[in-house]
Order: structure tokens, then C-alpha cells, then sequence
């Protein structure tokens, strides 16, 4: 229940939760919630902000799942193995069909040139992630082994991306990679995308690494609180390198550089190893479960942020009461109520059981 709770808690920003520093902090005009409404905007280029976390974050708890369900399909039949292969690809397409939809879901439609159609998007590398984590790790039983290729995939990264251009906008060798050899067109019509293909490759060390964690998890020669001690610990080595190495590639969510995936894995470790010990080990599962709720139909809480409008519909069933309240309370008001619009259908279908997987 930890995971899905932390899939919530990261899904909780996307549904509007980064709307509510804002008013508290005209409410109240306390510098913590300046500081939150901050850290709820994304870094321009070098840096790291909390909402930077987001999109790894899921990354890395998509390779969780893989650890928590290990499979080692050499042996396995091969009618067992292509079931496996069958639904990993078919998971693979769908992301990246409905990441398509995401990117022209926004009044417009997919254009019916081929070539205007941005193919690179979120759900797109989340699948990309999760199918190369999911291929190496079906086939290699070590532990240490995927440890090894993660590393080798960052260094590579660097020496790539350090060698063929700089870490800039216009001269980072991203921009060459995804002209020549993205199809369709970028994001924005940079010169990269930040979904691009070269990055994507970095972004698969996210699942990875997850992957350790949720195999860690699975020990049982360890109790929950020991497990827990040990994954922050990690995740703390993790953060710590990841700023080491910021001196040197520096961290960048829009290159998505090594240092970054780093810094990312580290703060999704420790966040994991928090929720684990306060919700599995610790008890707490019933005060979880409103963010259990979301994290169970995440894909859904995401692709809904770009095919519904959720502020037409919290202002249609809400805006009478927000507007007969003082005034200073009802940009707060208005939050709390596009967040409770989009929670009720999670929530009833949480209460059923109902998981809408891709």
C-alpha cells in the first residue's frame, strides 16, 4: 500500500496540488508556504526543485513494481515467456499512443500530418523505461549485475553527452539527435526535446535503480523497520554522489543528466523507505488510503488532467458556495475543490477495486 500512496502523493501535484501555497501564503503570509509555492515550479535549466521530482519519481516506482514481482523468463516456457514479451510490448505501444493523445488532447485532436504530431511525451518515456528496465532485468538474475549496467549507462551518458556538444540550450548534442532523428516535431519547437531520445536512455536507470529498491523490499531475511533503515541510507548515498556530481555535469532536468538521475533515485529511495515503514511496517494503512486511491489509477489521474477540464466542472458543482465566502479565502477554496472533484471518482473506484492498468 506504501507504493501506491507514493504514487498518490506524486500524482497529487499533477491533479492541482501546487495550486495551494499560493493562497495559503496570501492567507497566512508565511515564508514556508513562499518557499513551497517555489518549490512547485520547475528549475529553467541547472537546478533541482521538488516539482522536478515528479516525473522521475514515477519512473522510479514503475521499476519498484518490477522488483516486487521478480520473473526470470529464461525459465520459463516460451509460451509463458511470450505472454510476457506479448504484454510488455502491448504496454509499450499503449503509453506511447496515449502519451500521443496527452500531447494533442488540448482542444485540438491528433493532426492528421504525420509529421506535426509530437511522438516524444511523458507516458511515452515511462514506457520506454519501464520496457528496457523490464527486458534486463527478466533475463539477468544478479542484482549486481543491474547495478553495474546502471552505472555504465550514467558514465556513458556523461562522456557522450560531455564529448559531442556542451550544457546548453543550443549546443547540447540532444538538439542534433532529435532533429535528425526524432520524428514529427519537439516540444515548443526547441531545438531538443525534453522527452527526446537521448535523455530517454539516461531515464531508464530510474526504473533500474527502483528495480533494486523493490528487490530490497523483498528480502526476508530482514525485518520492515531494518529494510526501511537500509533503503534511506541508500537513498541518501544516492542523493549525496548525485551532488557530488553535480560539480562536474551538473544536475538538469531537461537533459535529464546523470547527476539528476542520481539525486532523483536518491530522494524516491528515501521517500519510499518514509512511506514504507509509516504505512506497511508502521500500521497506518487507513489514514493512506485517500492517497493510495490516486496512486492506484495513476495513468488515469494523468491522462484525465489533459482530457477533462476539471475547473469547468469543481466551478459548475462549487462556485456559488466559493463566491458567498470572503473573498481572501476563495482562491484557497477553489483548489480545495478542483482537487475534490478529481478525488471522488478515484476514491469510488478505489472502494471497488477498480484499477485501470495499461
Amino acid at each position: 500500500m506504501s507504493l501506491d500512496a507514493l504514487r498518490g502523493l506524486d500524482m497529487f501535484w499533477i491533479i492541482g496540488g501546487e495550486g495551494i501555497f499560493a493562497p495559503l501564503a496570501a492567507l497566512t503570509g508565511w515564508q514556508i508556504w513562499r518557499y513551497g509555492e517555489q518549490q512547485v515550479r520547475h528549475t529553467a535549466w541547472h537546478g533541482f526543485t521538488f516539482y522536478d521530482l515528479i516525473f522521475p519519481l514515477f519512473i522510479f516506482l514503475s521499476g519498484v513494481t518490477l522488483g516486487l514481482s521478480p520473473r526470470h523468463l529464461p525459465d520459463l516456457p516460451w509460451s509463458e515467456r511470450r505472454k510476457s514479451y506479448l504484454r510488455a510490448v502491448r504496454r509499450l505501444g499503449l503509453l506511447v499512443l496515449l502519451g500521443i493523445v496527452y500531447n494533442s488532447a488540448w482542444g485540438q485532436g491528433i493532426h492528421a500530418d504525420l509529421s506535426q504530431i509530437r511522438y516524444a511525451s511523458v507516458l511515452g518515456r515511462i514506457g520506454i523505461a519501464w520496457f528496457v528496465a523490464a527486458m534486463l532485468v527478466w533475463h539477468i538474475r544478479s542484482w549486481r549485475t543491474v547495478a553495474a549496467i546502471s552505472g555504465a549507462i550514467l558514465l556513458t551518458y556523461w562522456v557522450v553527452v560531455a564529448a559531442l556538444g556542451d550544457l546548453t540550450q543550443e549546443g547540447c548534442v540532444h538538439g542534433w539527435i532529435d532533429q535528425h532523428l526524432l520524428p514529427g516535431i519537439r516540444y515548443r519547437n526547441r531545438a531538443y526535446d525534453p522527452e527526446g531520445l537521448l535523455s530517454t536512455v539516461a531515464a531508464t536507470v530510474n526504473a533500474l535503480l527502483g528495480y533494486l529498491a523493490g528487490t530490497w523490499l523483498r528480502r526476508d531475511n530482514l525485518n520492515g523497520w531494518a529494510k526501511s533503515g537500509m533503503l534511506l541510507l541508500a537513498g541518501a548515498a544516492l542523493l549525496g554522489t548525485g551532488w557530488l556530481w553535480h560539480l562536474v555535469f551538473p544536475v538538469n532536468k531537461e537533459l535529464w543528466t546523470s547527476s539528476f538521475v542520481l539525486v532523483t533515485c536518491g530522494w524516491g529511495a528515501m521517500l519510499l523507505a518514509a512511506f514504507y515503514a509509516v504505512i506497511d511496517v508502521g500500521g497506518l494503512r487507513r489514514t493512506a488510503w485517500p492517497l493510495a486511491a490516486i496512486g492506484a489509477n495513476a495513468i488515469v489521474v494523468y491522462l484525465a488532467s489533459s482530457l477533462v477540464d476539471w475547473e469547468h466542472t469543481a466551478s459548475s458543482l462549487f462556485g456559488g458556495l466559493i463566491r458567498v465566502t470572503p473573498e481572501q479565502w476563495q482562491n484557497l477554496l477553489g483548489v480545495l475543490a478542483l482537487l475534490l472533484v478529481q478525488w471522488i471518482p478515484l476514491a469510488w473506484l478505489y472502494r471497488r477495486k477498480i484499477h485501470i492498468r495499461v
